[in-house]
């Protein structure tokens, strides 16, 4: 049995298989309506402006 995830966008039951070429949305339109959210920025993510995330990875010892 796949297991069932929530769609992001509407909170609809999704079955995680390969055959959603939607997921983790149920539709294109809810994939659509997530997309546009982040163009509009409302989602962000975390951070200072200019900070890179690997600033906080530790240095290799092979340099």
């Amino acid at each position: 049995m796949p297991a069932v995830v929530k769609c992001p966008t509407c909170g609809k039951d999704v079955p995680w298989v390969q055959e959603n070429k939607f997921r983790p949305f149920c539709s294109d339109r809810c994939k659509q309506i997530d997309l546009g959210a982040w163009a509009a920025e409302k989602y962000v993510i975390g951070g200072k402006p200019g900070e890179t995330p690997s600033a906080d990875l530790p240095e290799d010892e092979d340099d």
